[in-house]
Formats: structure tokens, C-alpha cells, sequence
């Protein structure tokens, strides 16, 4: 969440920013203010009583060694006690309304993020590779998969629902080799590799700015406080909420591979087919805690380490800064890297790396201390995918196939294949 301070000292700014987010917040900000100054008022008066209270207690020693009557004295006290009672529940009911309503104002976007309405007004940087041109009629990923027996979704409409897939065969094998490919990978570049749980509490998703904003798109526990995980980032992220690390052991790095549920809530009828948007996937994510001055030079150094493993895969792919009204609500600097899809003709996202600032760490309580007696400060926090593992099989398909029906392992993906190709089925 923002710091209450900037908010209280640079309204005009906040509310600026929401704008180029194309979410303006004028209404929201303003009684955040109204409220803190409420806040304030009462709490001053909360202090006033409580001194009145204090040393109204520190007369009746007296008043008895005297042989004063306490009567009033005691009435006094009792008077300023529950006084004192009654603003510590309006103090409590506004501090809870206000939280509430900063938790529903987004991060604020990097100075040099462009200003956009939408994700047509994101900045291209740079592109690695080119699009193969075919000499067939290239076929989309479901149908190759549907071909070589390797994908399917009707099994899974049947056992679960619609947006689930089960992996047969050389399709279940190259998911299995291409995440254990990222994890070799990453780790290799100085990433410590976690397998976190599936499963996060309501504290978690808080922490890393699931909730309350998203609620809609988790898909929870009935009768429990867990929610499946949208991403590894929320259990490796929260491995530090209410802790203070050493300073100089930041910047921690971490990747981790899980599946990932997703309800996506309101997103009927895009990509119903294929892998591109799954309510179950796999995921290898990179996480960094870093200190405040690293962040933004961490920021690259992750979205290089993403852009890596499709450069070893030869997956053709850009790299785009998304403007003010694509960034997500967490995120201060997002780059998505966009791999080149036949099927589409055009880039379609298969990660995000995005630098959080201070705004999960403030949520979750994540802090760092050079010395034991320095005063603790928020980390800055940093994610991206390292990449989806169900949008690489998809772009492996695409790119790699072949006219006879087959597809060609990648190179890098050999040794833990067995196999330099997915034959093409036999005709009978």
C-alpha cells in the first residue's frame, strides 16, 4: 500500500497518478484525508485525557495521606476513563475504515513509465529474433497438440471444467522438461530454487495485493482461511512478512516453481482455446527483496534473467514497457516480455517483471537493518514470471512445428526429453 505520509503531503500527486492510470480516485483520496484528519484530532484528544487521567491517579496517594475525600477525584477518573474507552473505539472504527480505503489506491507508476489509456500505448524496447517464416499453412498449438495426441482438453471439461487441460505423453514430458529447464537455469544464475505450498492465507494474499482488490478472480477454501495460490509469488514473497532482514544479505533471489489457479473473473471468451489462459497452469517465478537504491538495477537484471531462458529456447520475443494504464495495481515499473505466436501473428505476454517499490513490504512488514541498532526500513520488492511454463509448450509448438505434422525439440530441451522430436501420428 502507499505510505499514508505521501498521500497526506502530496495529494495532487496521488490523485495525478490514478488519472494516468485510468483510475481516477479524486473521491477516495479526499476522504482518506478527511479521515486521517478525524483520526488525528481524535487521538490528540484520546492524549489529552489520558494525561488528565494520569495525573488526576497520581493525586489520590496524596489526597488519602492528606485525609481528602477521593469521591470526586475517582469520579473524575472514571468519567475520563470512559471517555477515553469511546474514542479508542471511534479511533479504531477509523483507522479500519482507512486502511480499507488506502488498500484500494494502486501504487504509484515510475516517473519514467509512459503515460497510456491502455495496453495499445505500451513502449516496445527491444526485440530478440525473428518470426519464422513457413513454407505450410502453420497450425495453432491446440490443434497441433489435438494431432499428436499430446493435449487434451475434453478429458479435462469432463473431470473438471472448461479451461483445464490434461497433458498426455510427450506433452506431459515437455511441460515436466521445460520447467525443470527454467529451474537448472535460474538457479545456475544465482536464484536459491523454493517449492512453496499451493496453498496462502488471507494474511499472504494481503501482503502481496491480492486482497482485498481481487478477491473475485481467488479461488478459496470453503471453511477455511487458504486460497489457491495465483502465483508463487505470494507464498515466497510472504516468507518474509513481519520480519527484518540483514542489509547485507539483500538482494535475495529466489525462484520457485508451482502451479498457479486463477479464476479470471470477467474474461469470458478470450483465449477460451489452447494454453493461453488456463484457470490451472505451471509457472517458474523469479522473486527479489532488495534494498530501496537496488531495486530499479534489479529490475533489469530479472528481466534479463527471463528473457534468458527463451533466448536459449530460440523463441522469437519482445520486451515492452507497459504504460500508466496497463501497469498492474501492485506495481510501480512493469516490463512484459511478449513471445511471437504464430497462431496470433502477433506477441503474446508470457511474463511480467515488476518492480513493487515499497508497497507490498509496507502491506506485509517486510524491513532490513544494517546494524542491530539502526532503525528498520522497508525493502523493495520485485517479481516476474521466469516464464509461464503452459505458454511456452504452446509457442514451442508453434515455432518449432513441422510440415509433415511433427515438432522439433529445442536443442536446450533435449537431454531432458530423450527425444529430438515429437513424431508426426503414423497414417494408417
Amino acid at each position: 500500500m502507499l505510505d499514508l505520509k505521501v498521500i497526506r503531503e502530496n495529494p495532487d500527486r496521488v490523485k495525478k497518478a490514478m488519472q494516468n492510470r485510468q483510475k481516477p480516485m479524486d473521491e477516495t483520496i479526499d476522504e482518506i484525508l478527511k479521515i486521517d484528519e478525524l483520526r488525528r484530532k481524535i487521538a490528540s484528544e484520546s492524549d489529552s485525557k489520558k494525561a488528565e487521567q494520569n495525573k488526576a491517579s497520581k493525586l489520590i496517594p496524596q489526597y488519602k495521606k492528606d485525609g481528602k475525600d477521593t469521591t470526586e477525584l475517582m469520579a473524575e477518573m472514571k468519567k475520563l476513563s470512559d471517555e477515553i474507552k469511546e474514542l479508542a473505539v471511534q479511533l479504531t472504527e477509523l483507522e479500519e475504515k482507512q486502511q480499507e480505503l488506502v488498500y484500494s489506491v494502486p501504487n504509484i507508476p515510475q516517473d519514467d513509465v509512459p503515460v497510456g489509456k491502455d495496453d495499445s500505448e505500451n513502449k516496445e524496447l527491444r526485440k530478440y529474433g525473428e518470426p519464422r517464416k513457413f513454407d505450410f499453412e502453420p497450425l495453432p498449438h491446440w490443434d497441433i497438440g489435438a494431432n499428436l495426441g499430446i493435449l487434451d482438453p475434453e478429458t479435462a471439461v469432463k473431470v473438471t471444467g472448461s479451461r483445464f487441460h490434461f497433458y498426455m505423453g510427450l506433452g506431459a514430458r515437455l511441460e515436466r522438461s521445460i520447467y525443470s529447464f527454467f529451474l537448472n537455469t535460474h538457479t545456475d544464475h544465482g536464484y536459491t530454487e523454493v517449492l512453496p505450498p499451493y496453498l496462502a492465507n488471507t494474511a499472504s494474499m494481503t501482503g502481496t495485493g491480492q486482497l482485498p482488490k481481487f478477491a473475485e478472480d481467488m479461488y478459496k477454501v470453503e471453511n477455511e482461511d487458504y486460497y489457491l495460490i495465483p502465483t508463487a509469488e505470494v507464498p515466497v514473497t510472504n516468507m518474509y512478512r513481519d520480519s527484518i532482514l540483514e542489509g547485507a544479505k539483500l538482494p535475495l533471489s529466489y525462484c520457485a516453481y508451482s502451479a498457479c489457479f486463477r479464476g479470471e473473473a470477467g474474461s469470458a471468451g478470450r483465449d477460451s482455446r489452447g494454453l493461453i489462459r488456463q484457470h490451472q497452469f505451471n509457472k517458474v517465478e523469479l522473486v527479489k527483496f532488495t534494498r530501496p537504491e537496488q531495486s530499479n538495477e534489479e529490475l533489469e537484471k530479472l528481466t534479463n534473467d527471463a528473457e534468458r531462458v527463451l533466448q536459449l529456447l530460440g523463441l522469437p520475443y519482445r520486451v515492452v514497457c507497459l504504460c500508466t494504464g496497463d501497469v498492474g495495481f501492485s506495481s510501480s515499473k512493469t516490463y512484459d516480455i511478449e513471445v511471437w505466436m504464430p497462431s496470433y501473428n502477433r506477441y503474446v505476454e508470457i511474463s511480467s517483471c515488476s518492480n513493487f517499490l515499497d508497497f507490498q513490504a509496507r502491506r506485509a512488514k517486510i524491513r532490513f537493518k544494517d546494524n542491530i541498532k539502526d532503525k528498520a526500513q522497508l525493502v523493495h520488492t520485485l517479481n516476474g514470471s521466469g516464464v509461464a511454463v503452459g505458454r511456452t509448450v504452446a509457442a514451442i509448438l508453434e515455432n518449432y512445428q513441422n510440415a509433415d505434422g511433427s515438432v522439433t525439440v529445442p536443442e536446450v530441451l533435449r537431454s531432458y526429453m530423450g527425444c529430438d522430436i515429437i513424431p508426426a501420428p503414423t497414417k494408417e
